[in-house]
């Protein structure tokens, strides 16, 4: 479990009762401890990455978590401990003096079994009076599907959503059944999540330059990549204040003093000229009856350049493609609307829980 002297590496299937000590050292900055720990990226870019976090890194992360949400608690785990969103819950864990519920990392997502697992938190001790959880959407998405699940969620003082862009009828829908939804943005290399709902934590700072590209910066940033020196030096600065930051992928925009992340900057379709966002077009094709969940991503076309084509999940059976696509023009531009239409029975997803556009776009290619 260590890449070398003072290194702690975070291999999948890793368990609470596997890391804690060793955890907690890193985060009390032990002697004896390790002095960083290295996390998988999810992969969403290409080939996965390890970041390399200090312990404070991590720790300055947990106590601006806490600042944020009202104090420290005890967490159901329901994501892999080897990536960040998961490691998190554990370090949370580890400063707020607690144990995780975890659900069997081997066993299917359920409704079911979160409920348990929420029952199982018990009554909070004084130190940590919250429950909490962090999940991605599709599993909130499965929770609400089921009663059990929803119940469970209105138990929870804080759901913290993450690992991909939250769709506004999903979180409207949470929020309408009692969840007390926190979407979260961040990335393994700013020791997770550190813009929630929009505003940086505490002791963060987020950039947008006139591209329209995110940085993130504060004493949440990782130290860098490990065996990777230039892209380290690429994307990783220190400013003569000692503010550490991070350049992302991401693009985005301040509206009403509150971040908007609009995609990756690798995520815009350029389809006969136009620039197509998807997540504008997944927004757009939640709104319609008859459709549970969408993808939608460029894919190569000898006359457009690039189509727009949708992975698209029905709520019940399939609808007529041209009945969609009509439903679709008043909600958007001619271009945007899908060339191509494509249904499944489910969205393709990373281990991280975050959409696989990667596996969507050689679907769509393919059809």
């Amino acid at each position: 479990m260590s890449d070398g002297a003072g290194e702690l590496a975070v291999p999948p299937g890793a368990t609470w009762q596997d890391l804690a000590p060793r955890l907690r050292r890193l985060l009390d900055g032990s002697p004896d401890g390790p002095g960083v720990l290295t996390v998988a990226t999810s992969g969403s870019s290409g080939t996965p990455k390890r970041v390399r976090l200090p312990g404070a890194a991590l720790r300055a992360s947990g106590e601006a978590t806490a600042e944020a949400l009202g104090g420290h608690g005890r967490w159901v785990l329901a994501l892999p401990t080897h990536h960040v969103a998961g490691l998190q819950v554990l370090a949370r864990s580890a400063l707020a003096g607690t144990d995780p519920v975890a659900l069997d990392p081997g066993a299917p997502f359920t409704a079911e079994a979160f409920a348990g697992a929420v029952a199982r938190l018990g009554a909070p001790p004084a130190q940590a009076p919250l429950r909490l959880v962090s999940l991605v959407p599709t599993q909130l998405a499965r929770l609400l599907d089921h009663p059990a699940g929803t119940r469970a969620l209105r138990e929870l003082d804080a759901v913290l959503l993450g690992g991909a862009a939250a769709d506004l009828h999903l979180l409207d829908r949470a929020r309408t059944e009692g969840a007390r939804v926190v979407t979260t943005y961040g990335m393994s290399e700013t020791s997770g999540g550190c813009v929630y709902d929009g505003a940086p934590l505490p002791g963060v700072r987020v950039d947008v330059d006139v591209d329209g590209r995110v940085s993130l910066g504060g004493p949440v940033v990782a130290a860098g990549y490990v065996d990777r020196p230039a892209l380290t030096a690429e994307r990783f600065r220190t400013d003569p204040d000692g503010t550490r930051w991070f350049l992302t992928d991401d693009r985005g925009v301040w509206r009403a003093g509150r971040l908007t992340v609009l995609g990756r900057l690798d995520d815009v379709v350029v389809t006969g000229g136009h620039k197509v966002e998807p997540r504008d077009v997944e927004a757009a094709l939640r709104r319609l009856p008859g459709v549970r969940d969408a993808l939608v991503v460029g894919v190569p076309d000898p006359e457009w350049g690039q189509r727009v084509a949708a992975l698209v999940v029905p709520a019940d059976r399939p609808l007529p493609t041209e009945r969609l696509r009509h439903g679709l023009r008043p909600l958007l531009p001619r271009h945007a609307v899908p060339r191509q239409v494509v249904w499944s029975d489910s969205i393709p997803l990373l281990e991280s829980g975050k959409p696989d556009r990667a596996a969507a776009r050689e679907l769509l290619a393919r059809a």
